[in-house]
């Protein structure tokens, strides 16, 4: 029996990677990056499951089978819970968003430190939505950068009760705790049932 193909609507390579990763024992499944040329969908929602509703019915229109979009941020609460739903946008780079979050910190004060990621998944086929989560995971906004794994804010998230970074963590003990990892196995329970 062939495998169903799961797209994953995104350029991010780090995400396509977390989503393979997650399904290594799915067989029944197959996760595909993107493909090449489709006409990328404005972010224009307000909270990150309606950026990932958004992109999953769009992309959907244009793939056979089942498309999974995410959209997935940090929340800092001394900044007015930025950068938000605006994560993706907050610098050329990752070295320059994670920068910026600990340069507006500091002068924010520096002294709460309290910071959400949150990651929102969809999936949409035909344009209609099948399945949608979100989830969160609590910590901090480290002094400075550590670790080299993962990706994006990972190297200034600090989890105060492992004493480490995201970007300290292996793949398999950060989809453990993570909020793309609780995403990911809800994701992986929802697949089953197909």
């Amino acid at each position: 029996m062939q495998p169903r193909r799961l797209i994953i609507a995104t350029t991010n390579a780090g995400k396509v990677r977390e989503v393979q990763a997650a399904l290594t024992e799915s067989p029944e499944w197959t996760a595909e990056p993107l493909p090449a040329g489709l006409v990328a969908v404005e972010e224009s929602g307000v909270t990150f499951l309606e950026n990932a509703v958004l992109k999953a019915t769009h992309y959907s229109r244009s793939i056979e089978g089942f498309t999974l979009a995410d959209d997935s941020g940090l929340c800092v609460r001394a900044l007015d819970g930025r950068p938000g739903v605006f994560t993706a946008r907050y610098g050329a780079t990752t070295e320059e968003q994670n920068q910026r979050v600990l340069a507006e910190l500091e002068r924010a004060g520096g002294t709460d430190r309290y910071a959400e990621f949150a990651c929102a998944f969809a999936i949409a086929r035909s344009g209609s939505i099948l399945w949608s989560t979100e989830k969160r995971l609590e910590g901090e906004i480290a002094q400075s950068s550590a670790g080299r794994g993962g990706f994006g804010f990972d190297p200034i998230f600090y989890l105060p009760s492992l004493r480490k970074t995201l970007a300290e963590m292996t793949t398999l003990e950060k989809n453990q705790i993570s909020a793309r990892g609780k995403a990911l196995t809800e994701l992986r329970r929802f697949l089953a049932s197909f």
